[in-house]
């Protein structure tokens, strides 16, 4: 089903693309075409010269030389304006394409992170060491406080065996108290610490599950986890 969805989004980006170019392809055609004819003006000044074989005063040629100049100068000028509107046409499709490109990009970076969300973190090794208050993940250190050590310690052996602890089992293996005697919220509040001890938000919820109506779990696997 994902790889459906991925292959729908890059044919939806494709297909953005060639619109993108076809109308800035179309809007390119209709500039360019409703411009006039750079040598419309010379022509009507060559055919004045052609039907008007009377002007022959040396104030009417200059007048017809003044006339063929203009007409040069409003050639260049029209091809000047075909440039200019070439190259704007160019860096306004780079700047589309550019766009649905880094949309394209925040698309996948988004459906990345769902992914990870969903799938939890990828946690090759967890090593938890109490007598240094210590956590290791993966490559990252953590220093913990010992009661989120104690904590994280119920909570990866309850997860190396199949267990999933609620918040009053929790408070009952740190205190020792029977869980009867132990109130939800306070097996809650041992895991908001940990966590917060924990500092990254991302990590923590990720690797610390709340299963409704169940109770808490690592999001580990069992040969990952080193309890020493």
């Amino acid at each position: 089903m994902t790889s459906s969805f991925v292959t729908k989004g890059n044919r939806i980006v494709w297909i953005g693309f060639a619109v993108v170019i076809a109308i800035l392809g179309v809007a390119a055609a209709f500039l360019i075409l409703s411009l006039p004819d750079a040598n419309a003006f010379n022509a009507q000044v060559e055919r004045i010269f052609i039907e008007n074989d009377t002007l022959t005063g040396r104030a009417d040629l200059k007048l017809l030389e003044i006339l063929a100049q203009s007409g040069t100068a409003f050639s260049d000028t029209l091809a000047s304006y075909r440039m200019v509107i070439f190259v704007l046409l160019v860096f306004s499709c780079a700047m589309l394409l550019s766009a649905l490109v880094f949309l394209l990009l925040l698309t996948t970076l988004g459906r990345r992170m769902a992914q990870i969300e969903r799938s939890g973190i990828q946690v090759r090794s967890l090593v938890i060491q109490r007598n240094e208050n210590m956590v290791y993940l993966n490559d990252m250190g953590f220093k913990l406080t010992p009661a989120a050590i104690e904590t994280l310690s119920v909570l990866a052996e309850a997860r190396m065996d199949d267990d999933i602890l609620s918040g009053s089992e929790i408070e009952s293996m740190i205190s020792g108290k029977p869980s009867a005697d132990c109130e939800e919220a306070a097996g809650a509040t041992r895991i908001k610490r940990l966590r917060d001890a924990l500092g990254n938000q991302m990590v923590s919820e990720l690797l610390v599950r709340n299963i409704a109506r169940q109770g808490y779990m690592l999001s580990v696997a069992k040969d990952a986890i080193d309890v020493r």
